[in-house]
């Protein structure tokens, strides 16, 4: 009629979303690809620039390719505008990885920026620099990470904490150390903002280093509340595991009564936590509920490993943890503060937090303080669908190990209209298991009225299941439940309309199994039950529910008076149904027929036999294989049977053959009292993924060993992993790269540029003093490590000092020094003694000179080639301390082939396969950034090796190559040749001899560490443990204060010179009191780098008992600025390593 206000009412509503745009920058999507977008990028206005980037991150937002404006956006990063900052930042996270070498460009930038006064410039600069996942950069991101770990803004430290596992990712094994060191420095800060992003780094980065949590402990307790949310949950998985750890499961847990022994229940403790489950479960499900809560408590702690070496669930009660896995909850403070910390975040808006407080609770908290749990997680059950089904399947592991919890709520799981089928299964899984004498009235009135007649047939189904399933546990109802089920089977049998739909059990079978569970516990008692299914088979069509009924009467045959008088006509029904059954049901008729037979009396064996005849008969022409063969099988087991007379069966019954016996045996065998089935599943910790997939997720990981934290000393928490290591208790995060296999190295780009040298990738055997036996003897009898000197003496001369032997330190030891050593005053009758003199005097210390050790020092040897990838033979390699005399830049590196096949190789070549590529875009850029390395255009140089004409079987060479490495964590890519085949290989660097040694006196060296410090100098700090074997190996009671320097001063030496090509300067040895102390020992290395003869010190300190583990400080020295800090890296890392020896 007014068409008019049609078009007034769609001109109204595009004027509102105009003007709901103004002002915002939604117009950008509308045309993105506009063409002035570089000269905007090129403009001297910020405004314009920021419209042209915005245009860009609409673009990207859209999935285009706007690559090709990476240089000019590049330099718009020096830009004093914050918002064009900020959009650089965003430009170039994205198209970091593909344009890596015009992306290191701006590092510089990144840098200056490190040091902005706005705390939202570092921030940015860091997760920029961070989010350039390159190896070639990450250790500058390592350096400006330990920078921002201590800026004095909250929002950077976070920053920080974020960068963490994006630098972990790059997996560079020689700076897990450092990232630990960094982890624990922020978790221990004020902010709550930080502690929560640093909860997330420690995941990531070590998440089985739980002593980092000891020192910080309590003040990650008091933090927890206030930490963000997503936080939250990863602090509070910490805390668990860490408590466990230390101090092991508490006591008056449910844990407690699943994990002892036997022999510990029958006590008071245990006795009334038996008391506490008759009283949830009763009588009856008391055992079943004990064994399911051994299997949850079980699946909590064990991997995978152990659930699979696992062979039987029920005959193992105990879990291997004793009386001392265990503590009391009551008096432990740390369990009281995790448990007080988390109870106001049971009632959390986040779900998840609510899981995870819940699951605290639920594993550490004493039995009758679990029931806080269970309003929070019922309230939760008013949120999302997602959410709600997570909750209940969480809900339903609680449910079954202790079903008072939620026995008083179970009206709060009846199913609603609106929940989905996978929600109302698992309602009616948990009402089946939380059902008790006083709810289960209300609960078979909800079954029978509503889910039975649900017009889902699967939930139906499921219904009479739970129906079933709670009659097998209340056995005072098992009648009425009976009652229903029959009542049931004739109103669906009366229906005809049974098939299966989509493969599903319908209700009659379901109804009929669940009567035949029922059963199975008194069969004597429902014999009029049985004979009620015998007398409707006629009228059930179903061949399921039919094979299952004939399967009760072949089984019950015998029981009761009225049964074994029904069979006669029973079996004749069968036999005259036979042509027309299914296939299960015929294979039922055969068992049941044969099982009759054998419990048949005199009267009765002449007709069952018949019938027994006829049946087979008919199988044996069945048109179904599984039919036949079934009928052969019996008729060759009921030979006897069948092939006697009447008499002669009655007279010969005490004489049977094998084929009698092993027909009783399989059908007539005694039937065992029901008992409940064994928990063939697997529980996973509340709140995780994998309990809702049911399998172990990717990042699973089960609780830690109780009482397995073995490290008390909050300061000794570095490197708690590599320590552990040996016996196998620690794990690491980190994959190291498996030379063993050259062509899995050569399909992942971050392993190409990645330092493969670890523990785990050197060959045991070779690293430092490896032989036994006839060779001790020999060092015995080798000159000594060190030669004394004394004080003064070591003062007086510049160069050389006293060659004696350790054996007269006595005698070396000036009057002055033993006094010094006694703590007494020095003699003054000496009146050239100055005061000088005397406060050296006084020092205590000793400095001495160092002997040759060169015949104790080995360095590693590693794996190039194996023989299972090298048809054979074996290639491995080590660098050799020498230094080539043909360039300053190349290392020297031997080459040992074996031949490990039976057969003679020939023509064996090491070559290089990139001698005529050149690097890519990424190396290059590394190449100009550091002073240290080649310049760009040159390729890894290799002075190539003498062919090898042959190798005979069982035969080893030796070969010297000389490389020319373009960076430290660069491997060089190699083409070894033999007997015509090609294998690629990759030769991966040693920053430790990318140096040569440097002679020196101290005082040199100190003159020379005087003119590097500040910004020159850094430090490390890390734990020394392969002195302790030796010493503690010594019990003949002759080893002196000296001997326990001595055998400090060898390890740390030969670790040091077996692992970098440096020379050893000098060691000033402790002198005072207390015999043990090993606090001042300090061990002096000097070196110059290769490539440009840039001096290089190293200096390391001691502080400890002699008889413990060290702490050992390492610095250095350097003005190349990244490679001191890798150095230090990779010295501190072989310092960890323990010393792999073969006795």
């Amino acid at each position: 009629m007014f068409p008019h206000f049609g078009a007034t009412a769609e001109t109204l509503s595009k004027a509102s979303t105009m003007v709901f745009r103004i002002g915002t920058d939604a117009h950008l999507y509308d045309d993105p690809e506009d063409a002035n977008i570089a000269p905007l990028l090129d403009s001297k206005f910020d405004s314009e620039k920021c419209e042209a980037l915005k245009r860009l991150l609409a673009l990207i937002a859209q999935g285009a390719d706007v690559s090709n404006f990476f240089p000019q956006v590049v330099k718009n990063v020096a830009s004093q505008s914050l918002e064009v900052k900020k959009l650089v930042y965003l430009y170039l996270l994205h198209y970091a990885e593909k344009r890596p070498n015009e992306a290191l460009l701006s590092i510089n930038c990144f840098q200056k920026d490190l040091g902005d006064l706005n705390p939202l410039v570092r921030a940015w600069a860091l997760r920029a620099m961070a989010g350039i996942r390159l190896l070639v950069i990450a250790p500058l991101v390592l350096v400006a990470v330990e920078k921002c770990a201590r800026d004095p803004s909250v929002y950077v430290r976070k920053c920080a904490a974020n960068a963490l596992p994006k630098l972990h990712d790059l997996r560079m094994e020689e700076n897990t150390p450092a990232l630990e060191e960094i982890v624990g420095t922020l978790l221990n800060d004020n902010s709550p903002g930080v502690v929560g992003a640093a909860a997330a780094a420690f995941t990531s980065v070590c998440p089985n280093n739980l002593s980092l949590i000891g020192r910080n402990y309590r003040r990650l307790c008091e933090a927890l509340p206030d930490v963000e949310e997503w936080g939250q949950i990863l602090l509070i998985e910490i805390l668990l595991r860490f408590v466990i750890a230390k101090h092991g499961l508490v006591q008056e847990s449910i844990m407690f009564q699943s994990c002892c022994t036997e022999s510990y229940q029958s006590e008071k403790d245990g006795s009334d936590i038996n008391s506490a489950f008759e009283e949830d479960n009763g009588d009856t499900g008391h055992g079943f509920m004990l064994e399911l809560a051994n299997m949850v408590s079980r699946c909590y702690i064990e991997g995978p490993d152990e659930y699979l070496s696992r062979s039987s669930y029920i005959k193992e009660v105990s879990s291997g943890l004793n009386r001392s896995c265990f503590v009391s909850g009551r008096s432990n403070d740390d369990v009281k503060m995790l448990l007080q910390c988390t109870t106001p975040l049971l009632w959390s808006h986040n779900s998840a937090v609510v899981l995870a407080a819940a699951g605290v609770h639920w594993i550490m908290g004493p039995r009758e303080d679990v029931k806080r749990i269970v309003k929070p997680l019922l309230f939760l059950l008013r949120s999302s669908h997602a959410s709600k089904y997570v909750v209940l399947c969480n809900i339903q592991v609680f449910a079954k190990a202790m079903p008072s919890l939620f026995a008083p709520y179970f009206e709060d799981f009846f199913t609603c209209s609106s929940d989905s089928y996978q929600t109302k299964a698992l309602k009616l899984e948990i009402l089946s298991s939380i059902a008790t004498d006083s709810s289960i009235s209300s609960i078979f009135q909800e079954f029978q009225m509503d889910y039975i007649r649900d017009p889902d047939r699967r939930l139906a189904a499921d219904a009479v299941a739970a129906f079933g399933l709670c009659a097998q546990r209340l056995p005072k109802v098992a009648n009425i439940c009976v009652e229903g089920l029959l009542a049931l089977i004739r109103e669906e049998s009366l229906v005809g309309d049974n098939v299966c739909m989509d493969g599903e059990i319908n209700i009659l079978i379901q109804a009929i199994m669940s009567i035949e569970a029922i059963l199975k516990q008194d069969p004597l008692a429902y014999e009029k039950v049985i004979i009620q299914l015998v007398r409707s088979l006629d009228s059930i069509k179903v061949p399921a529910a039919r094979a299952i009924i004939i399967w009760i009467i072949g089984e019950y045959n015998s029981i009761g008076e009225i049964i074994p008088r029904m069979l006669k006509a029973v079996l004749s029904y069968l036999a005259r149904c036979f042509p027309s059954e299914a296939q299960e049901t015929k294979l039922q008729i055969l068992n049941a027929a044969v099982k009759v037979l054998l419990c048949a009396k005199r009267e009765d064996l002449w007709t069952f036999k018949n019938a027994l005849s006829y049946v087979l008969e008919l199988a044996k022409c069945d048109l179904n294989y599984d039919v036949r063969d079934r009928a052969h099988i019996l008729k060759e087991l009921m030979s006897c049977y069948l092939g006697k007379d009447l008499e002669e069966e009655t007279n010969n019954l005490p004489q049977k053959d094998i084929p009698q016996m092993l027909a009783e045996c399989i059908f007539r065998g005694q039937r065992k009292p029901i008992s409940p089935e064994p928990i063939n599943f697997r529980f996973y910790l509340p709140g995780s993924l994998s309990q809702i997939v049911l399998h172990a997720a990717p990042g699973y990981e089960p609780l830690p060993k109780p009482c397995s934290l073995l490290v008390n000393d909050p300061h000794q928490h570095l490197n708690v992993v590599q320590r552990r290591e040996g016996s196998g208790e620690g794990t690491t995060n980190s994959d190291s790269y498996e030379t063993d296999d050259p062509d899995t190295l050569s399909q992942s780009a971050n392993e190409e540029s990645t330092s493969g040298y670890s523990s785990r990738n050197s060959i045991s055997g070779y690293s430092g003093c490896d032989k036994p036996g006839s060779e001790s003897e020999d060092e015995d009898n080798a000159d000594p490590l060190i030669q004394l000197s004394d004080v003064g003496i070591s003062n007086n001369k510049k160069k050389g000092v006293s060659q004696l032997g350790s054996d007269g330190m006595e005698e070396l030891m000036s009057k002055r020094t033993l006094e010094s050593w006694l703590d007494e005053q020095p003699s003054l009758s000496d009146p050239n003694l100055s005061k000088q003199n005397q406060n050296q005097a006084r020092r205590p210390s000793a400095t001495i000179s160092i002997g040759d050790i060169g015949g104790r020092v080995k360095p590693k040897l590693y794996a190039l080639l194996d023989p299972t990838n090298g048809n054979g033979l074996r290639v491995n390699y080590s660098f050799s301390l020498e230094t080539s005399s043909m360039s300053p830049q190349l290392v020297c590196v031997e080459l040992i082939f074996k031949n490990c096949s039976t057969e003679s190789m020939s023509n064996v070549l090491l070559v290089n396969e990139e001698l005529n590529k050149g690097l890519d875009s990424a190396e290059q850029s590394l190449v100009t950034g550091e002073s240290s390395m080649p310049s760009q255009n040159d390729v890894p140089d290799l002075v190539y090796m003498e062919e090898i004409a042959s190798i005979e079987p069982g035969q080893s060479t030796k070969s010297i190559l000389q490389v020319r490495f373009h960076h430290h964590l660069l491997p060089v890519k190699l083409t070894l040749w033999c007997n015509g085949k090609k294998y690629p290989v990759k030769l991966w660097p040693d920053i430790g001899y990318f140096v040569k040694p440097l002679p020196m006196d101290v005082e040199v060296f100190e003159n020379e560490e005087s003119h590097l410090p500040g910004m020159f100098e850094y430090e490390r700090r890390c734990i020394f443990t392969d002195h302790i074997k030796e010493i503690n190996s010594d019990k003949d009671g002759s080893s002196l204060t000296k001997d326990k320097f001595l055998v400090i001063c060898k390890s740390l030496a030969v670790k040091m010179l077996s692992n970098a090509n440096l020379y050893l300067v000098s060691v000033d040895l402790p002198v005072a009191s207390n015999l043990d102390d090993a606090s001042g020992l300090r061990l002096r290395f000097s070196s110059e780098i290769l490539s440009n003869s840039i001096l290089c010190l190293i200096t390391i300190m001691v502080e400890g008992n002699c008889s413990e583990p060290l702490n050992v400080t390492v610095k250095v020295n350097c003005e190349e600025t990244v490679f001191g800090l890798n150095l230090l890296n990779r010295i501190v890392n072989f310092l960890v390593e323990p010393s792999i020896t073969h006795l």
